[in-house]
C-alpha cells in the first residue's frame, strides 16, 4: 500500500517534469517510497534484468524482496528517461568496488548515478559526467559511543559529544549520511578509511565536509521527511541541487 508522508521542511520534493532533462551544471535527486501496489511492483519488476531478479529472490524476506524491486525498477525508469532509452534495455558496468555505471560508448557524456534506501525510503542521484554519492538513513537509537568511536574522526566524536541527548540520534545519523556519501562518491569503497575525513553533524548547523580533496567535491544535505535523513556529494563546485518527488502515478 502506497503511504502518504509528510513533506519535508529542509529540501522542496517538487512534483516530476514532464521530460527528464538534466545539464551539466545540474544534480538532480529523487525522492521514492518503496512500499509500492503490488500493480506498481509487477510493473517495475518487468524490467528488471535477469541478474536482477536472481538478486531479489535471494532476499528471505518478502519486503525486503519487494523493496529492492521497487528500487532497481524505479532507477531504471528514472535512467531511462534521461537518455531516454527503454528502461529494460539498460545496461550497467560495475567497478572494482561495485559501484554501478551505465553502459556507454560515450563515458565522457554519460548520466552518472547513485542509490540509496533506508526501510521504504530511497534517494536517487543523477549528474552528467560528474562523479557522485547518495546517502539516506532512518533517525533511531544508535548502538552507543563504540560504534561512533569504532568508525569516526575524533573531531566528529567530539561533536557528538557535545550534542544534548535528544539530537545525538539525529547527529550520529546526519555524520553516518554524510560520510557515506562521500565514501560513494569517490568510488573506492573500504580503500577510503572512514577516520581519514571529517563532517560536521550538529542537527541545524551547516554542512561541512573536511578532506584532503576537499576542494574537489561539494556537500549537501538532504531531508526526504521528518523521519530521514540524507547526504548528497558531488564532483566540483557551483552546481544547481534540484530534488523531485517519484510517484507511481508519473507518466513518462
Amino acid at each position: 500500500m502506497q503511504k502518504n508522508h509528510p513533506t519535508s521542511d529542509n529540501n522542496s520534493w517538487s512534483l516530476s517534469p514532464e521530460r527528464l532533462e538534466l545539464s551539466e551544471d545540474e544534480i538532480h535527486v529523487w525522492r521514492a517510497y518503496l512500499d509500492c501496489e503490488e500493480t506498481v511492483l509487477r510493473q517495475l519488476e518487468a524490467v528488471l534484468s535477469i541478474d536482477e531478479k536472481a538478486r531479489a529472490d535471494r532476499f528471505f524476506l518478502q519486503r525486503d524482496r519487494n523493496r529492492f524491486i521497487a528500487t532497481r525498477g524505479i532507477l531504471r525508469e528514472l535512467l531511462g528517461g534521461y537518455v531516454n532509452r527503454a528502461p529494460g534495455y539498460l545496461e550497467f558496468d560495475y567497478g572494482p568496488q561495485g559501484k554501478p555505471t551505465l553502459r556507454t560508448e560515450l563515458p565522457q557524456q554519460s548520466v552518472q548515478f547513485n542509490v540509496s534506501h533506508s526501510h521504504d525510503v530511497a534517494l536517487l542521484a543523477f549528474a552528467i559526467g560528474r562523479h557522485l554519492g547518495v546517502d539516506v538513513e532512518l533517525v533511531r537509537k544508535f548502538a552507543g559511543e563504540e560504534i561512533a568511536e569504532r568508525y569516526f574522526s575524533s573531531q566528529e566524536v567530539m561533536e557528538l559529544r557535545s550534542l544534548s541527548p535528544s539530537l545525538q540520534d539525529e547527529g550520529f545519523f546526519l555524520c553516518w549520511t554524510r560520510k557515506e556519501a562521500y565514501v560513494k562518491a569517490r568510488g573506492e569503497g573500504l580503500h577510503v578509511p572512514l577516520k581519514s575525513f571529517h563532517v560536521t553533524l550538529t542537527p541545524g548547523k551547516p554542512e561541512r565536509l573536511h578532506t584532503t580533496d576537499g576542494l574537489h567535491w561539494s556537500i549537501r544535505s538532504l531531508r526526504p521527511d521528518p523521519q530521514h535523513v540524507g547526504a548528497l556529494v558531488g564532483e566540483g563546485r557551483g552546481w544547481k541541487l534540484r530534488c523531485w518527488n517519484w510517484s507511481p502515478s508519473d507518466d513518462r
